[in-house]
């Protein structure tokens, strides 16, 4: 999609939307752009599409607003519970959301995994057997090719200590078609148990596309949940969220997380009140059994870590509302 679409749009100057991408990047996938109307408030414009409202960055949101870098051992790695670590092993996505808390880090300012950093990560995976459990993330890990997985998966797969594998990803929904037979082979030959978590935040999304992909994935053995992030003007309210939940059950997929959205620059738009996603919540409850109810939760900024938002402390929920998060 050109500039000039994009401004046409938003109702935006092409002048203001070329700042916008000169800012932040965007891509979007043929499978979303098949589901895209014109209305701006369509849920996948407003998850997808360039908003000037990004251009309005609150002095409390951050360019790393879950604190990776104190926790990074490796430049790739971050292991911040003992157990498990994640591991950034592809610098793009297929789609750029604009609520992204990685989204200065990611596309334009990053490359590939080198074999030596691979390596690394191996050395530090062998020393570290308290870890029982590797994270893919990114950018989207379903991004490499089978070939590059492979190598990947070569850093730990021999380790008696990592016993699971989660991948974090977009590409299912976005992307099905990337689903295919070489990457649903590796995946059933690996050693650990594969746990997949697929980041979607609106039914639309949902393609019957998505679907089989999705139904592949559990054919090959994977466990299938969702993570979905709480975002005004795209799921804020109980009968959207619980549309999606019962769609994704419907598919196989187990509700994981309702996030809150992260101080990441430019999404104050996105954000709703944690009293407000609490009511949701509350709601949500009302409307769905107990096996559909995803942890709401949130992260805390400076490395934290998640933490449910009904457990939140009082000093917690103060240094939240410092910052913005209220």
């Amino acid at each position: 999609m050109t500039p000039e679409e994009l401004a046409r749009r938003r109702g935006l100057p092409v002048a203001t939307m070329h700042r916008l991408l000169a800012e932040y990047q965007f891509a979007l996938t043929d499978e979303m752009a098949a589901v895209l109307g014109d209305d701006p408030a369509n849920p996948i414009a407003a998850q997808f599409l360039p908003d000037a409202r990004e251009f309005t960055v609150a002095e409390s949101e951050l360019s790393d607003p879950i604190g990776d870098a104190p926790h990074s051992p490796l430049p790739s790695l971050v292991h911040r519970y003992p157990n498990r670590v994640l591991w950034k092993i592809s610098p793009t996505c297929a789609v750029y959301c604009r609520f992204c808390f990685r989204k200065e880090h990611i596309g334009r300012r990053g490359t590939a995994l080198r074999q030596v950093e691979i390596a690394d990560v191996a050395a530090y995976l062998t020393a570290h057997t308290e870890v029982e459990e590797v994270i893919y993330s990114g950018g989207d890990p379903l991004m490499l090719t089978t070939p590059k997985l492979q190598q990947c998966a070569a850093a730990y797969r021999d380790l008696a200590h990592i016993r699971r594998l989660r991948i974090h990803s977009r590409i299912p929904v976005v992307q099905p078609a990337a689903i295919n037979d070489a990457l649903l082979t590796h995946l059933s030959d690996l050693p650990q148990s594969l746990h997949i978590v697929v980041h979607i935040n609106h039914s639309t999304e949902l393609t019957a596309n998505a679907r089989a992909a999705l139904r592949a994935l559990r054919t090959s053995g994977a466990l299938l949940y969702s993570q979905t992030v709480l975002l005004k003007g795209v799921n804020a309210d109980a009968a959207t969220l619980s549309r999606l939940i019962n769609d994704l059950l419907d598919v196989g997929v187990v509700p994981y997380y309702l996030h809150h959205p992260d101080l990441a620059r430019g999404t104050g738009h996105f954000r709703t009140a944690l009293a407000e996603g609490k009511e949701i919540v509350r709601e949500l409850r009302q409307r769905l059994s107990g096996i559909a109810m995803p942890a709401y939760i949130v992260e805390i900024p400076g490395g934290g870590g998640k933490v449910p938002v009904n457990e939140l402390s009082a000093e917690q929920e103060a240094y939240l509302n410092k910052l913005g998060i209220w």
